[in-house]
């Protein structure tokens, strides 16, 4: 009889501590993603702030394009400048573009937190 009662208690007190460590990874990747969504958070911010700038660029390249046409119906001689405006315009939109594309192109929310999650996967499979 005593071995059952030693053996019911061995059982629960490894209940026990495997609760106890899967509760404790449950809470580490929880924080892992809590502050990998407050990253991603500021991520976004900066990239629609940098999406305003290119979209706001783009405008003043419409903008400037249409008054290099008002500039040239009325007066040939402001053409040069107008048409350096346009092309400055033109190039920032276009590098903006280009950074906002890179920046999409690489970016891959939660990676830290689906990493561990692979690591755990694979340390629970080895264990099989």
């Amino acid at each position: 009889m005593a071995e059952r009662g030693e053996t019911g208690e061995g059982m629960s007190a490894s209940v026990r501590r495997l609760l106890r460590t899967l509760v404790g990874v449950f809470h580490n990747r929880v924080e892992l993603l809590l502050v990998e969504l407050h990253e991603c958070r500021w991520q976004l911010l900066n990239t629609l702030v940098l999406a305003g700038v290119v979209l706001t660029l783009a405008l003043m390249t419409m903008m400037a394009a249409t008054a290099a046409i008002v500039v040239v119906c009325v007066r040939a001689d402001r053409l040069d400048l107008v048409a350096g405006l346009i092309l400055v315009y033109l190039a920032a939109t276009i590098a903006g573009f280009w950074c906002l594309r890179r920046r999409m192109q690489r970016w891959e929310p939660f990676s830290a937190t689906l990493a561990e999650l692979k690591r755990d996967k694979a340390c629970l499979e080895e264990e099989n």
